[in-house]
């Protein structure tokens, strides 16, 4: 039961820390927090928890805030800043990647005792490394293209949940399908897979839904901002 509070507590800030770096750096802040994101989710993902008997990993959560932020961008920016967010973010991942490799390589000190858990954290098989890069371009990218047709054809501010929850569901599935498929597939029983793809799958769809609220008072934050500067345009006019 603790999980299942901290995890539901863990979602809300993830978001809301999100809409401060947005309010406060506007969408550089939003570049930033996908790099970091993409960099700590993959971290994350070494840690299991159990909420209601049902074992997930907990770097679904951060991950999730990115396709919130791909999403802000599309949505109050361009689509060509959400791309070029989700390649900062595959970017930061291969950082991350090759420089923590290139780090375990070093022979430790005999005083040293952080070595082996550098190695639990930042060793994966390359199975996960493969699968996390290529799920992760896939999917971002799906989520924006999906995100801009949707925007087309229902472009009213009513219409941001469908836009929202839309793109980034159809896009979490594929994530999901992709990642799953070249992580576990010969390593587990298809019934343990299915089960694998179902409840991950239904995390990132409740993680989206709550996403929602935040993607309406990102509008907001959008355009106070605009409203904000071009007061200070028309005073430096006169």
């Amino acid at each position: 039961m603790l999980n299942f509070g901290l995890g539901f507590l863990f979602i809300i800030v993830n978001f809301i820390l999100v809409l401060i770096a947005y309010k406060f750096f506007g969408k550089v802040g939003l570049f930033v927090w996908i790099a970091i994101s993409t960099i700590l989710a993959n971290i994350q993902v070494v840690k299991t928890i159990e909420v209601f008997s049902i074992t997930a990993t907990l770097g679904n959560t951060l991950y999730g805030s990115i396709f919130l932020a791909t999403d802000i961008l599309n949505e109050n920016h361009s689509e060509k800043d959400a791309k070029k967010s989700v390649w900062l973010g595959f970017f930061s991942a291969v950082v991350m990647i090759v420089t923590m490799q290139m780090a375990i390589l070093f022979v430790p000190a005999v005083t040293d005792s952080s070595q082996s858990a550098l190695i639990t954290i930042f060793n994966p098989t390359i199975r996960i490394v493969l699968g996390s890069l290529v799920a992760y371009l896939i999917s971002q990218f799906l989520d924006v293209k999906v995100f801009q047709k949707i925007k087309k054809r229902f472009p009213s501010d009513k219409m941001l949940w469908l836009r929202n929850n839309g793109s980034t569901w159809f896009s979490q599935l594929i994530d999901t399908l992709i990642f799953v498929s070249i992580v576990f597939v010969g390593s587990f029983e298809l019934s343990i897979l299915i089960e694998i793809y179902i409840t991950t799958y239904l995390f990132k769809i409740i993680v989206a839904l709550i996403d929602t609220p935040f993607m309406y008072l990102s509008k907001i934050i959008a355009k106070k901002t605009q409203k904000d500067w071009k007061n200070v345009i028309k005073k430096l006019k006169y």
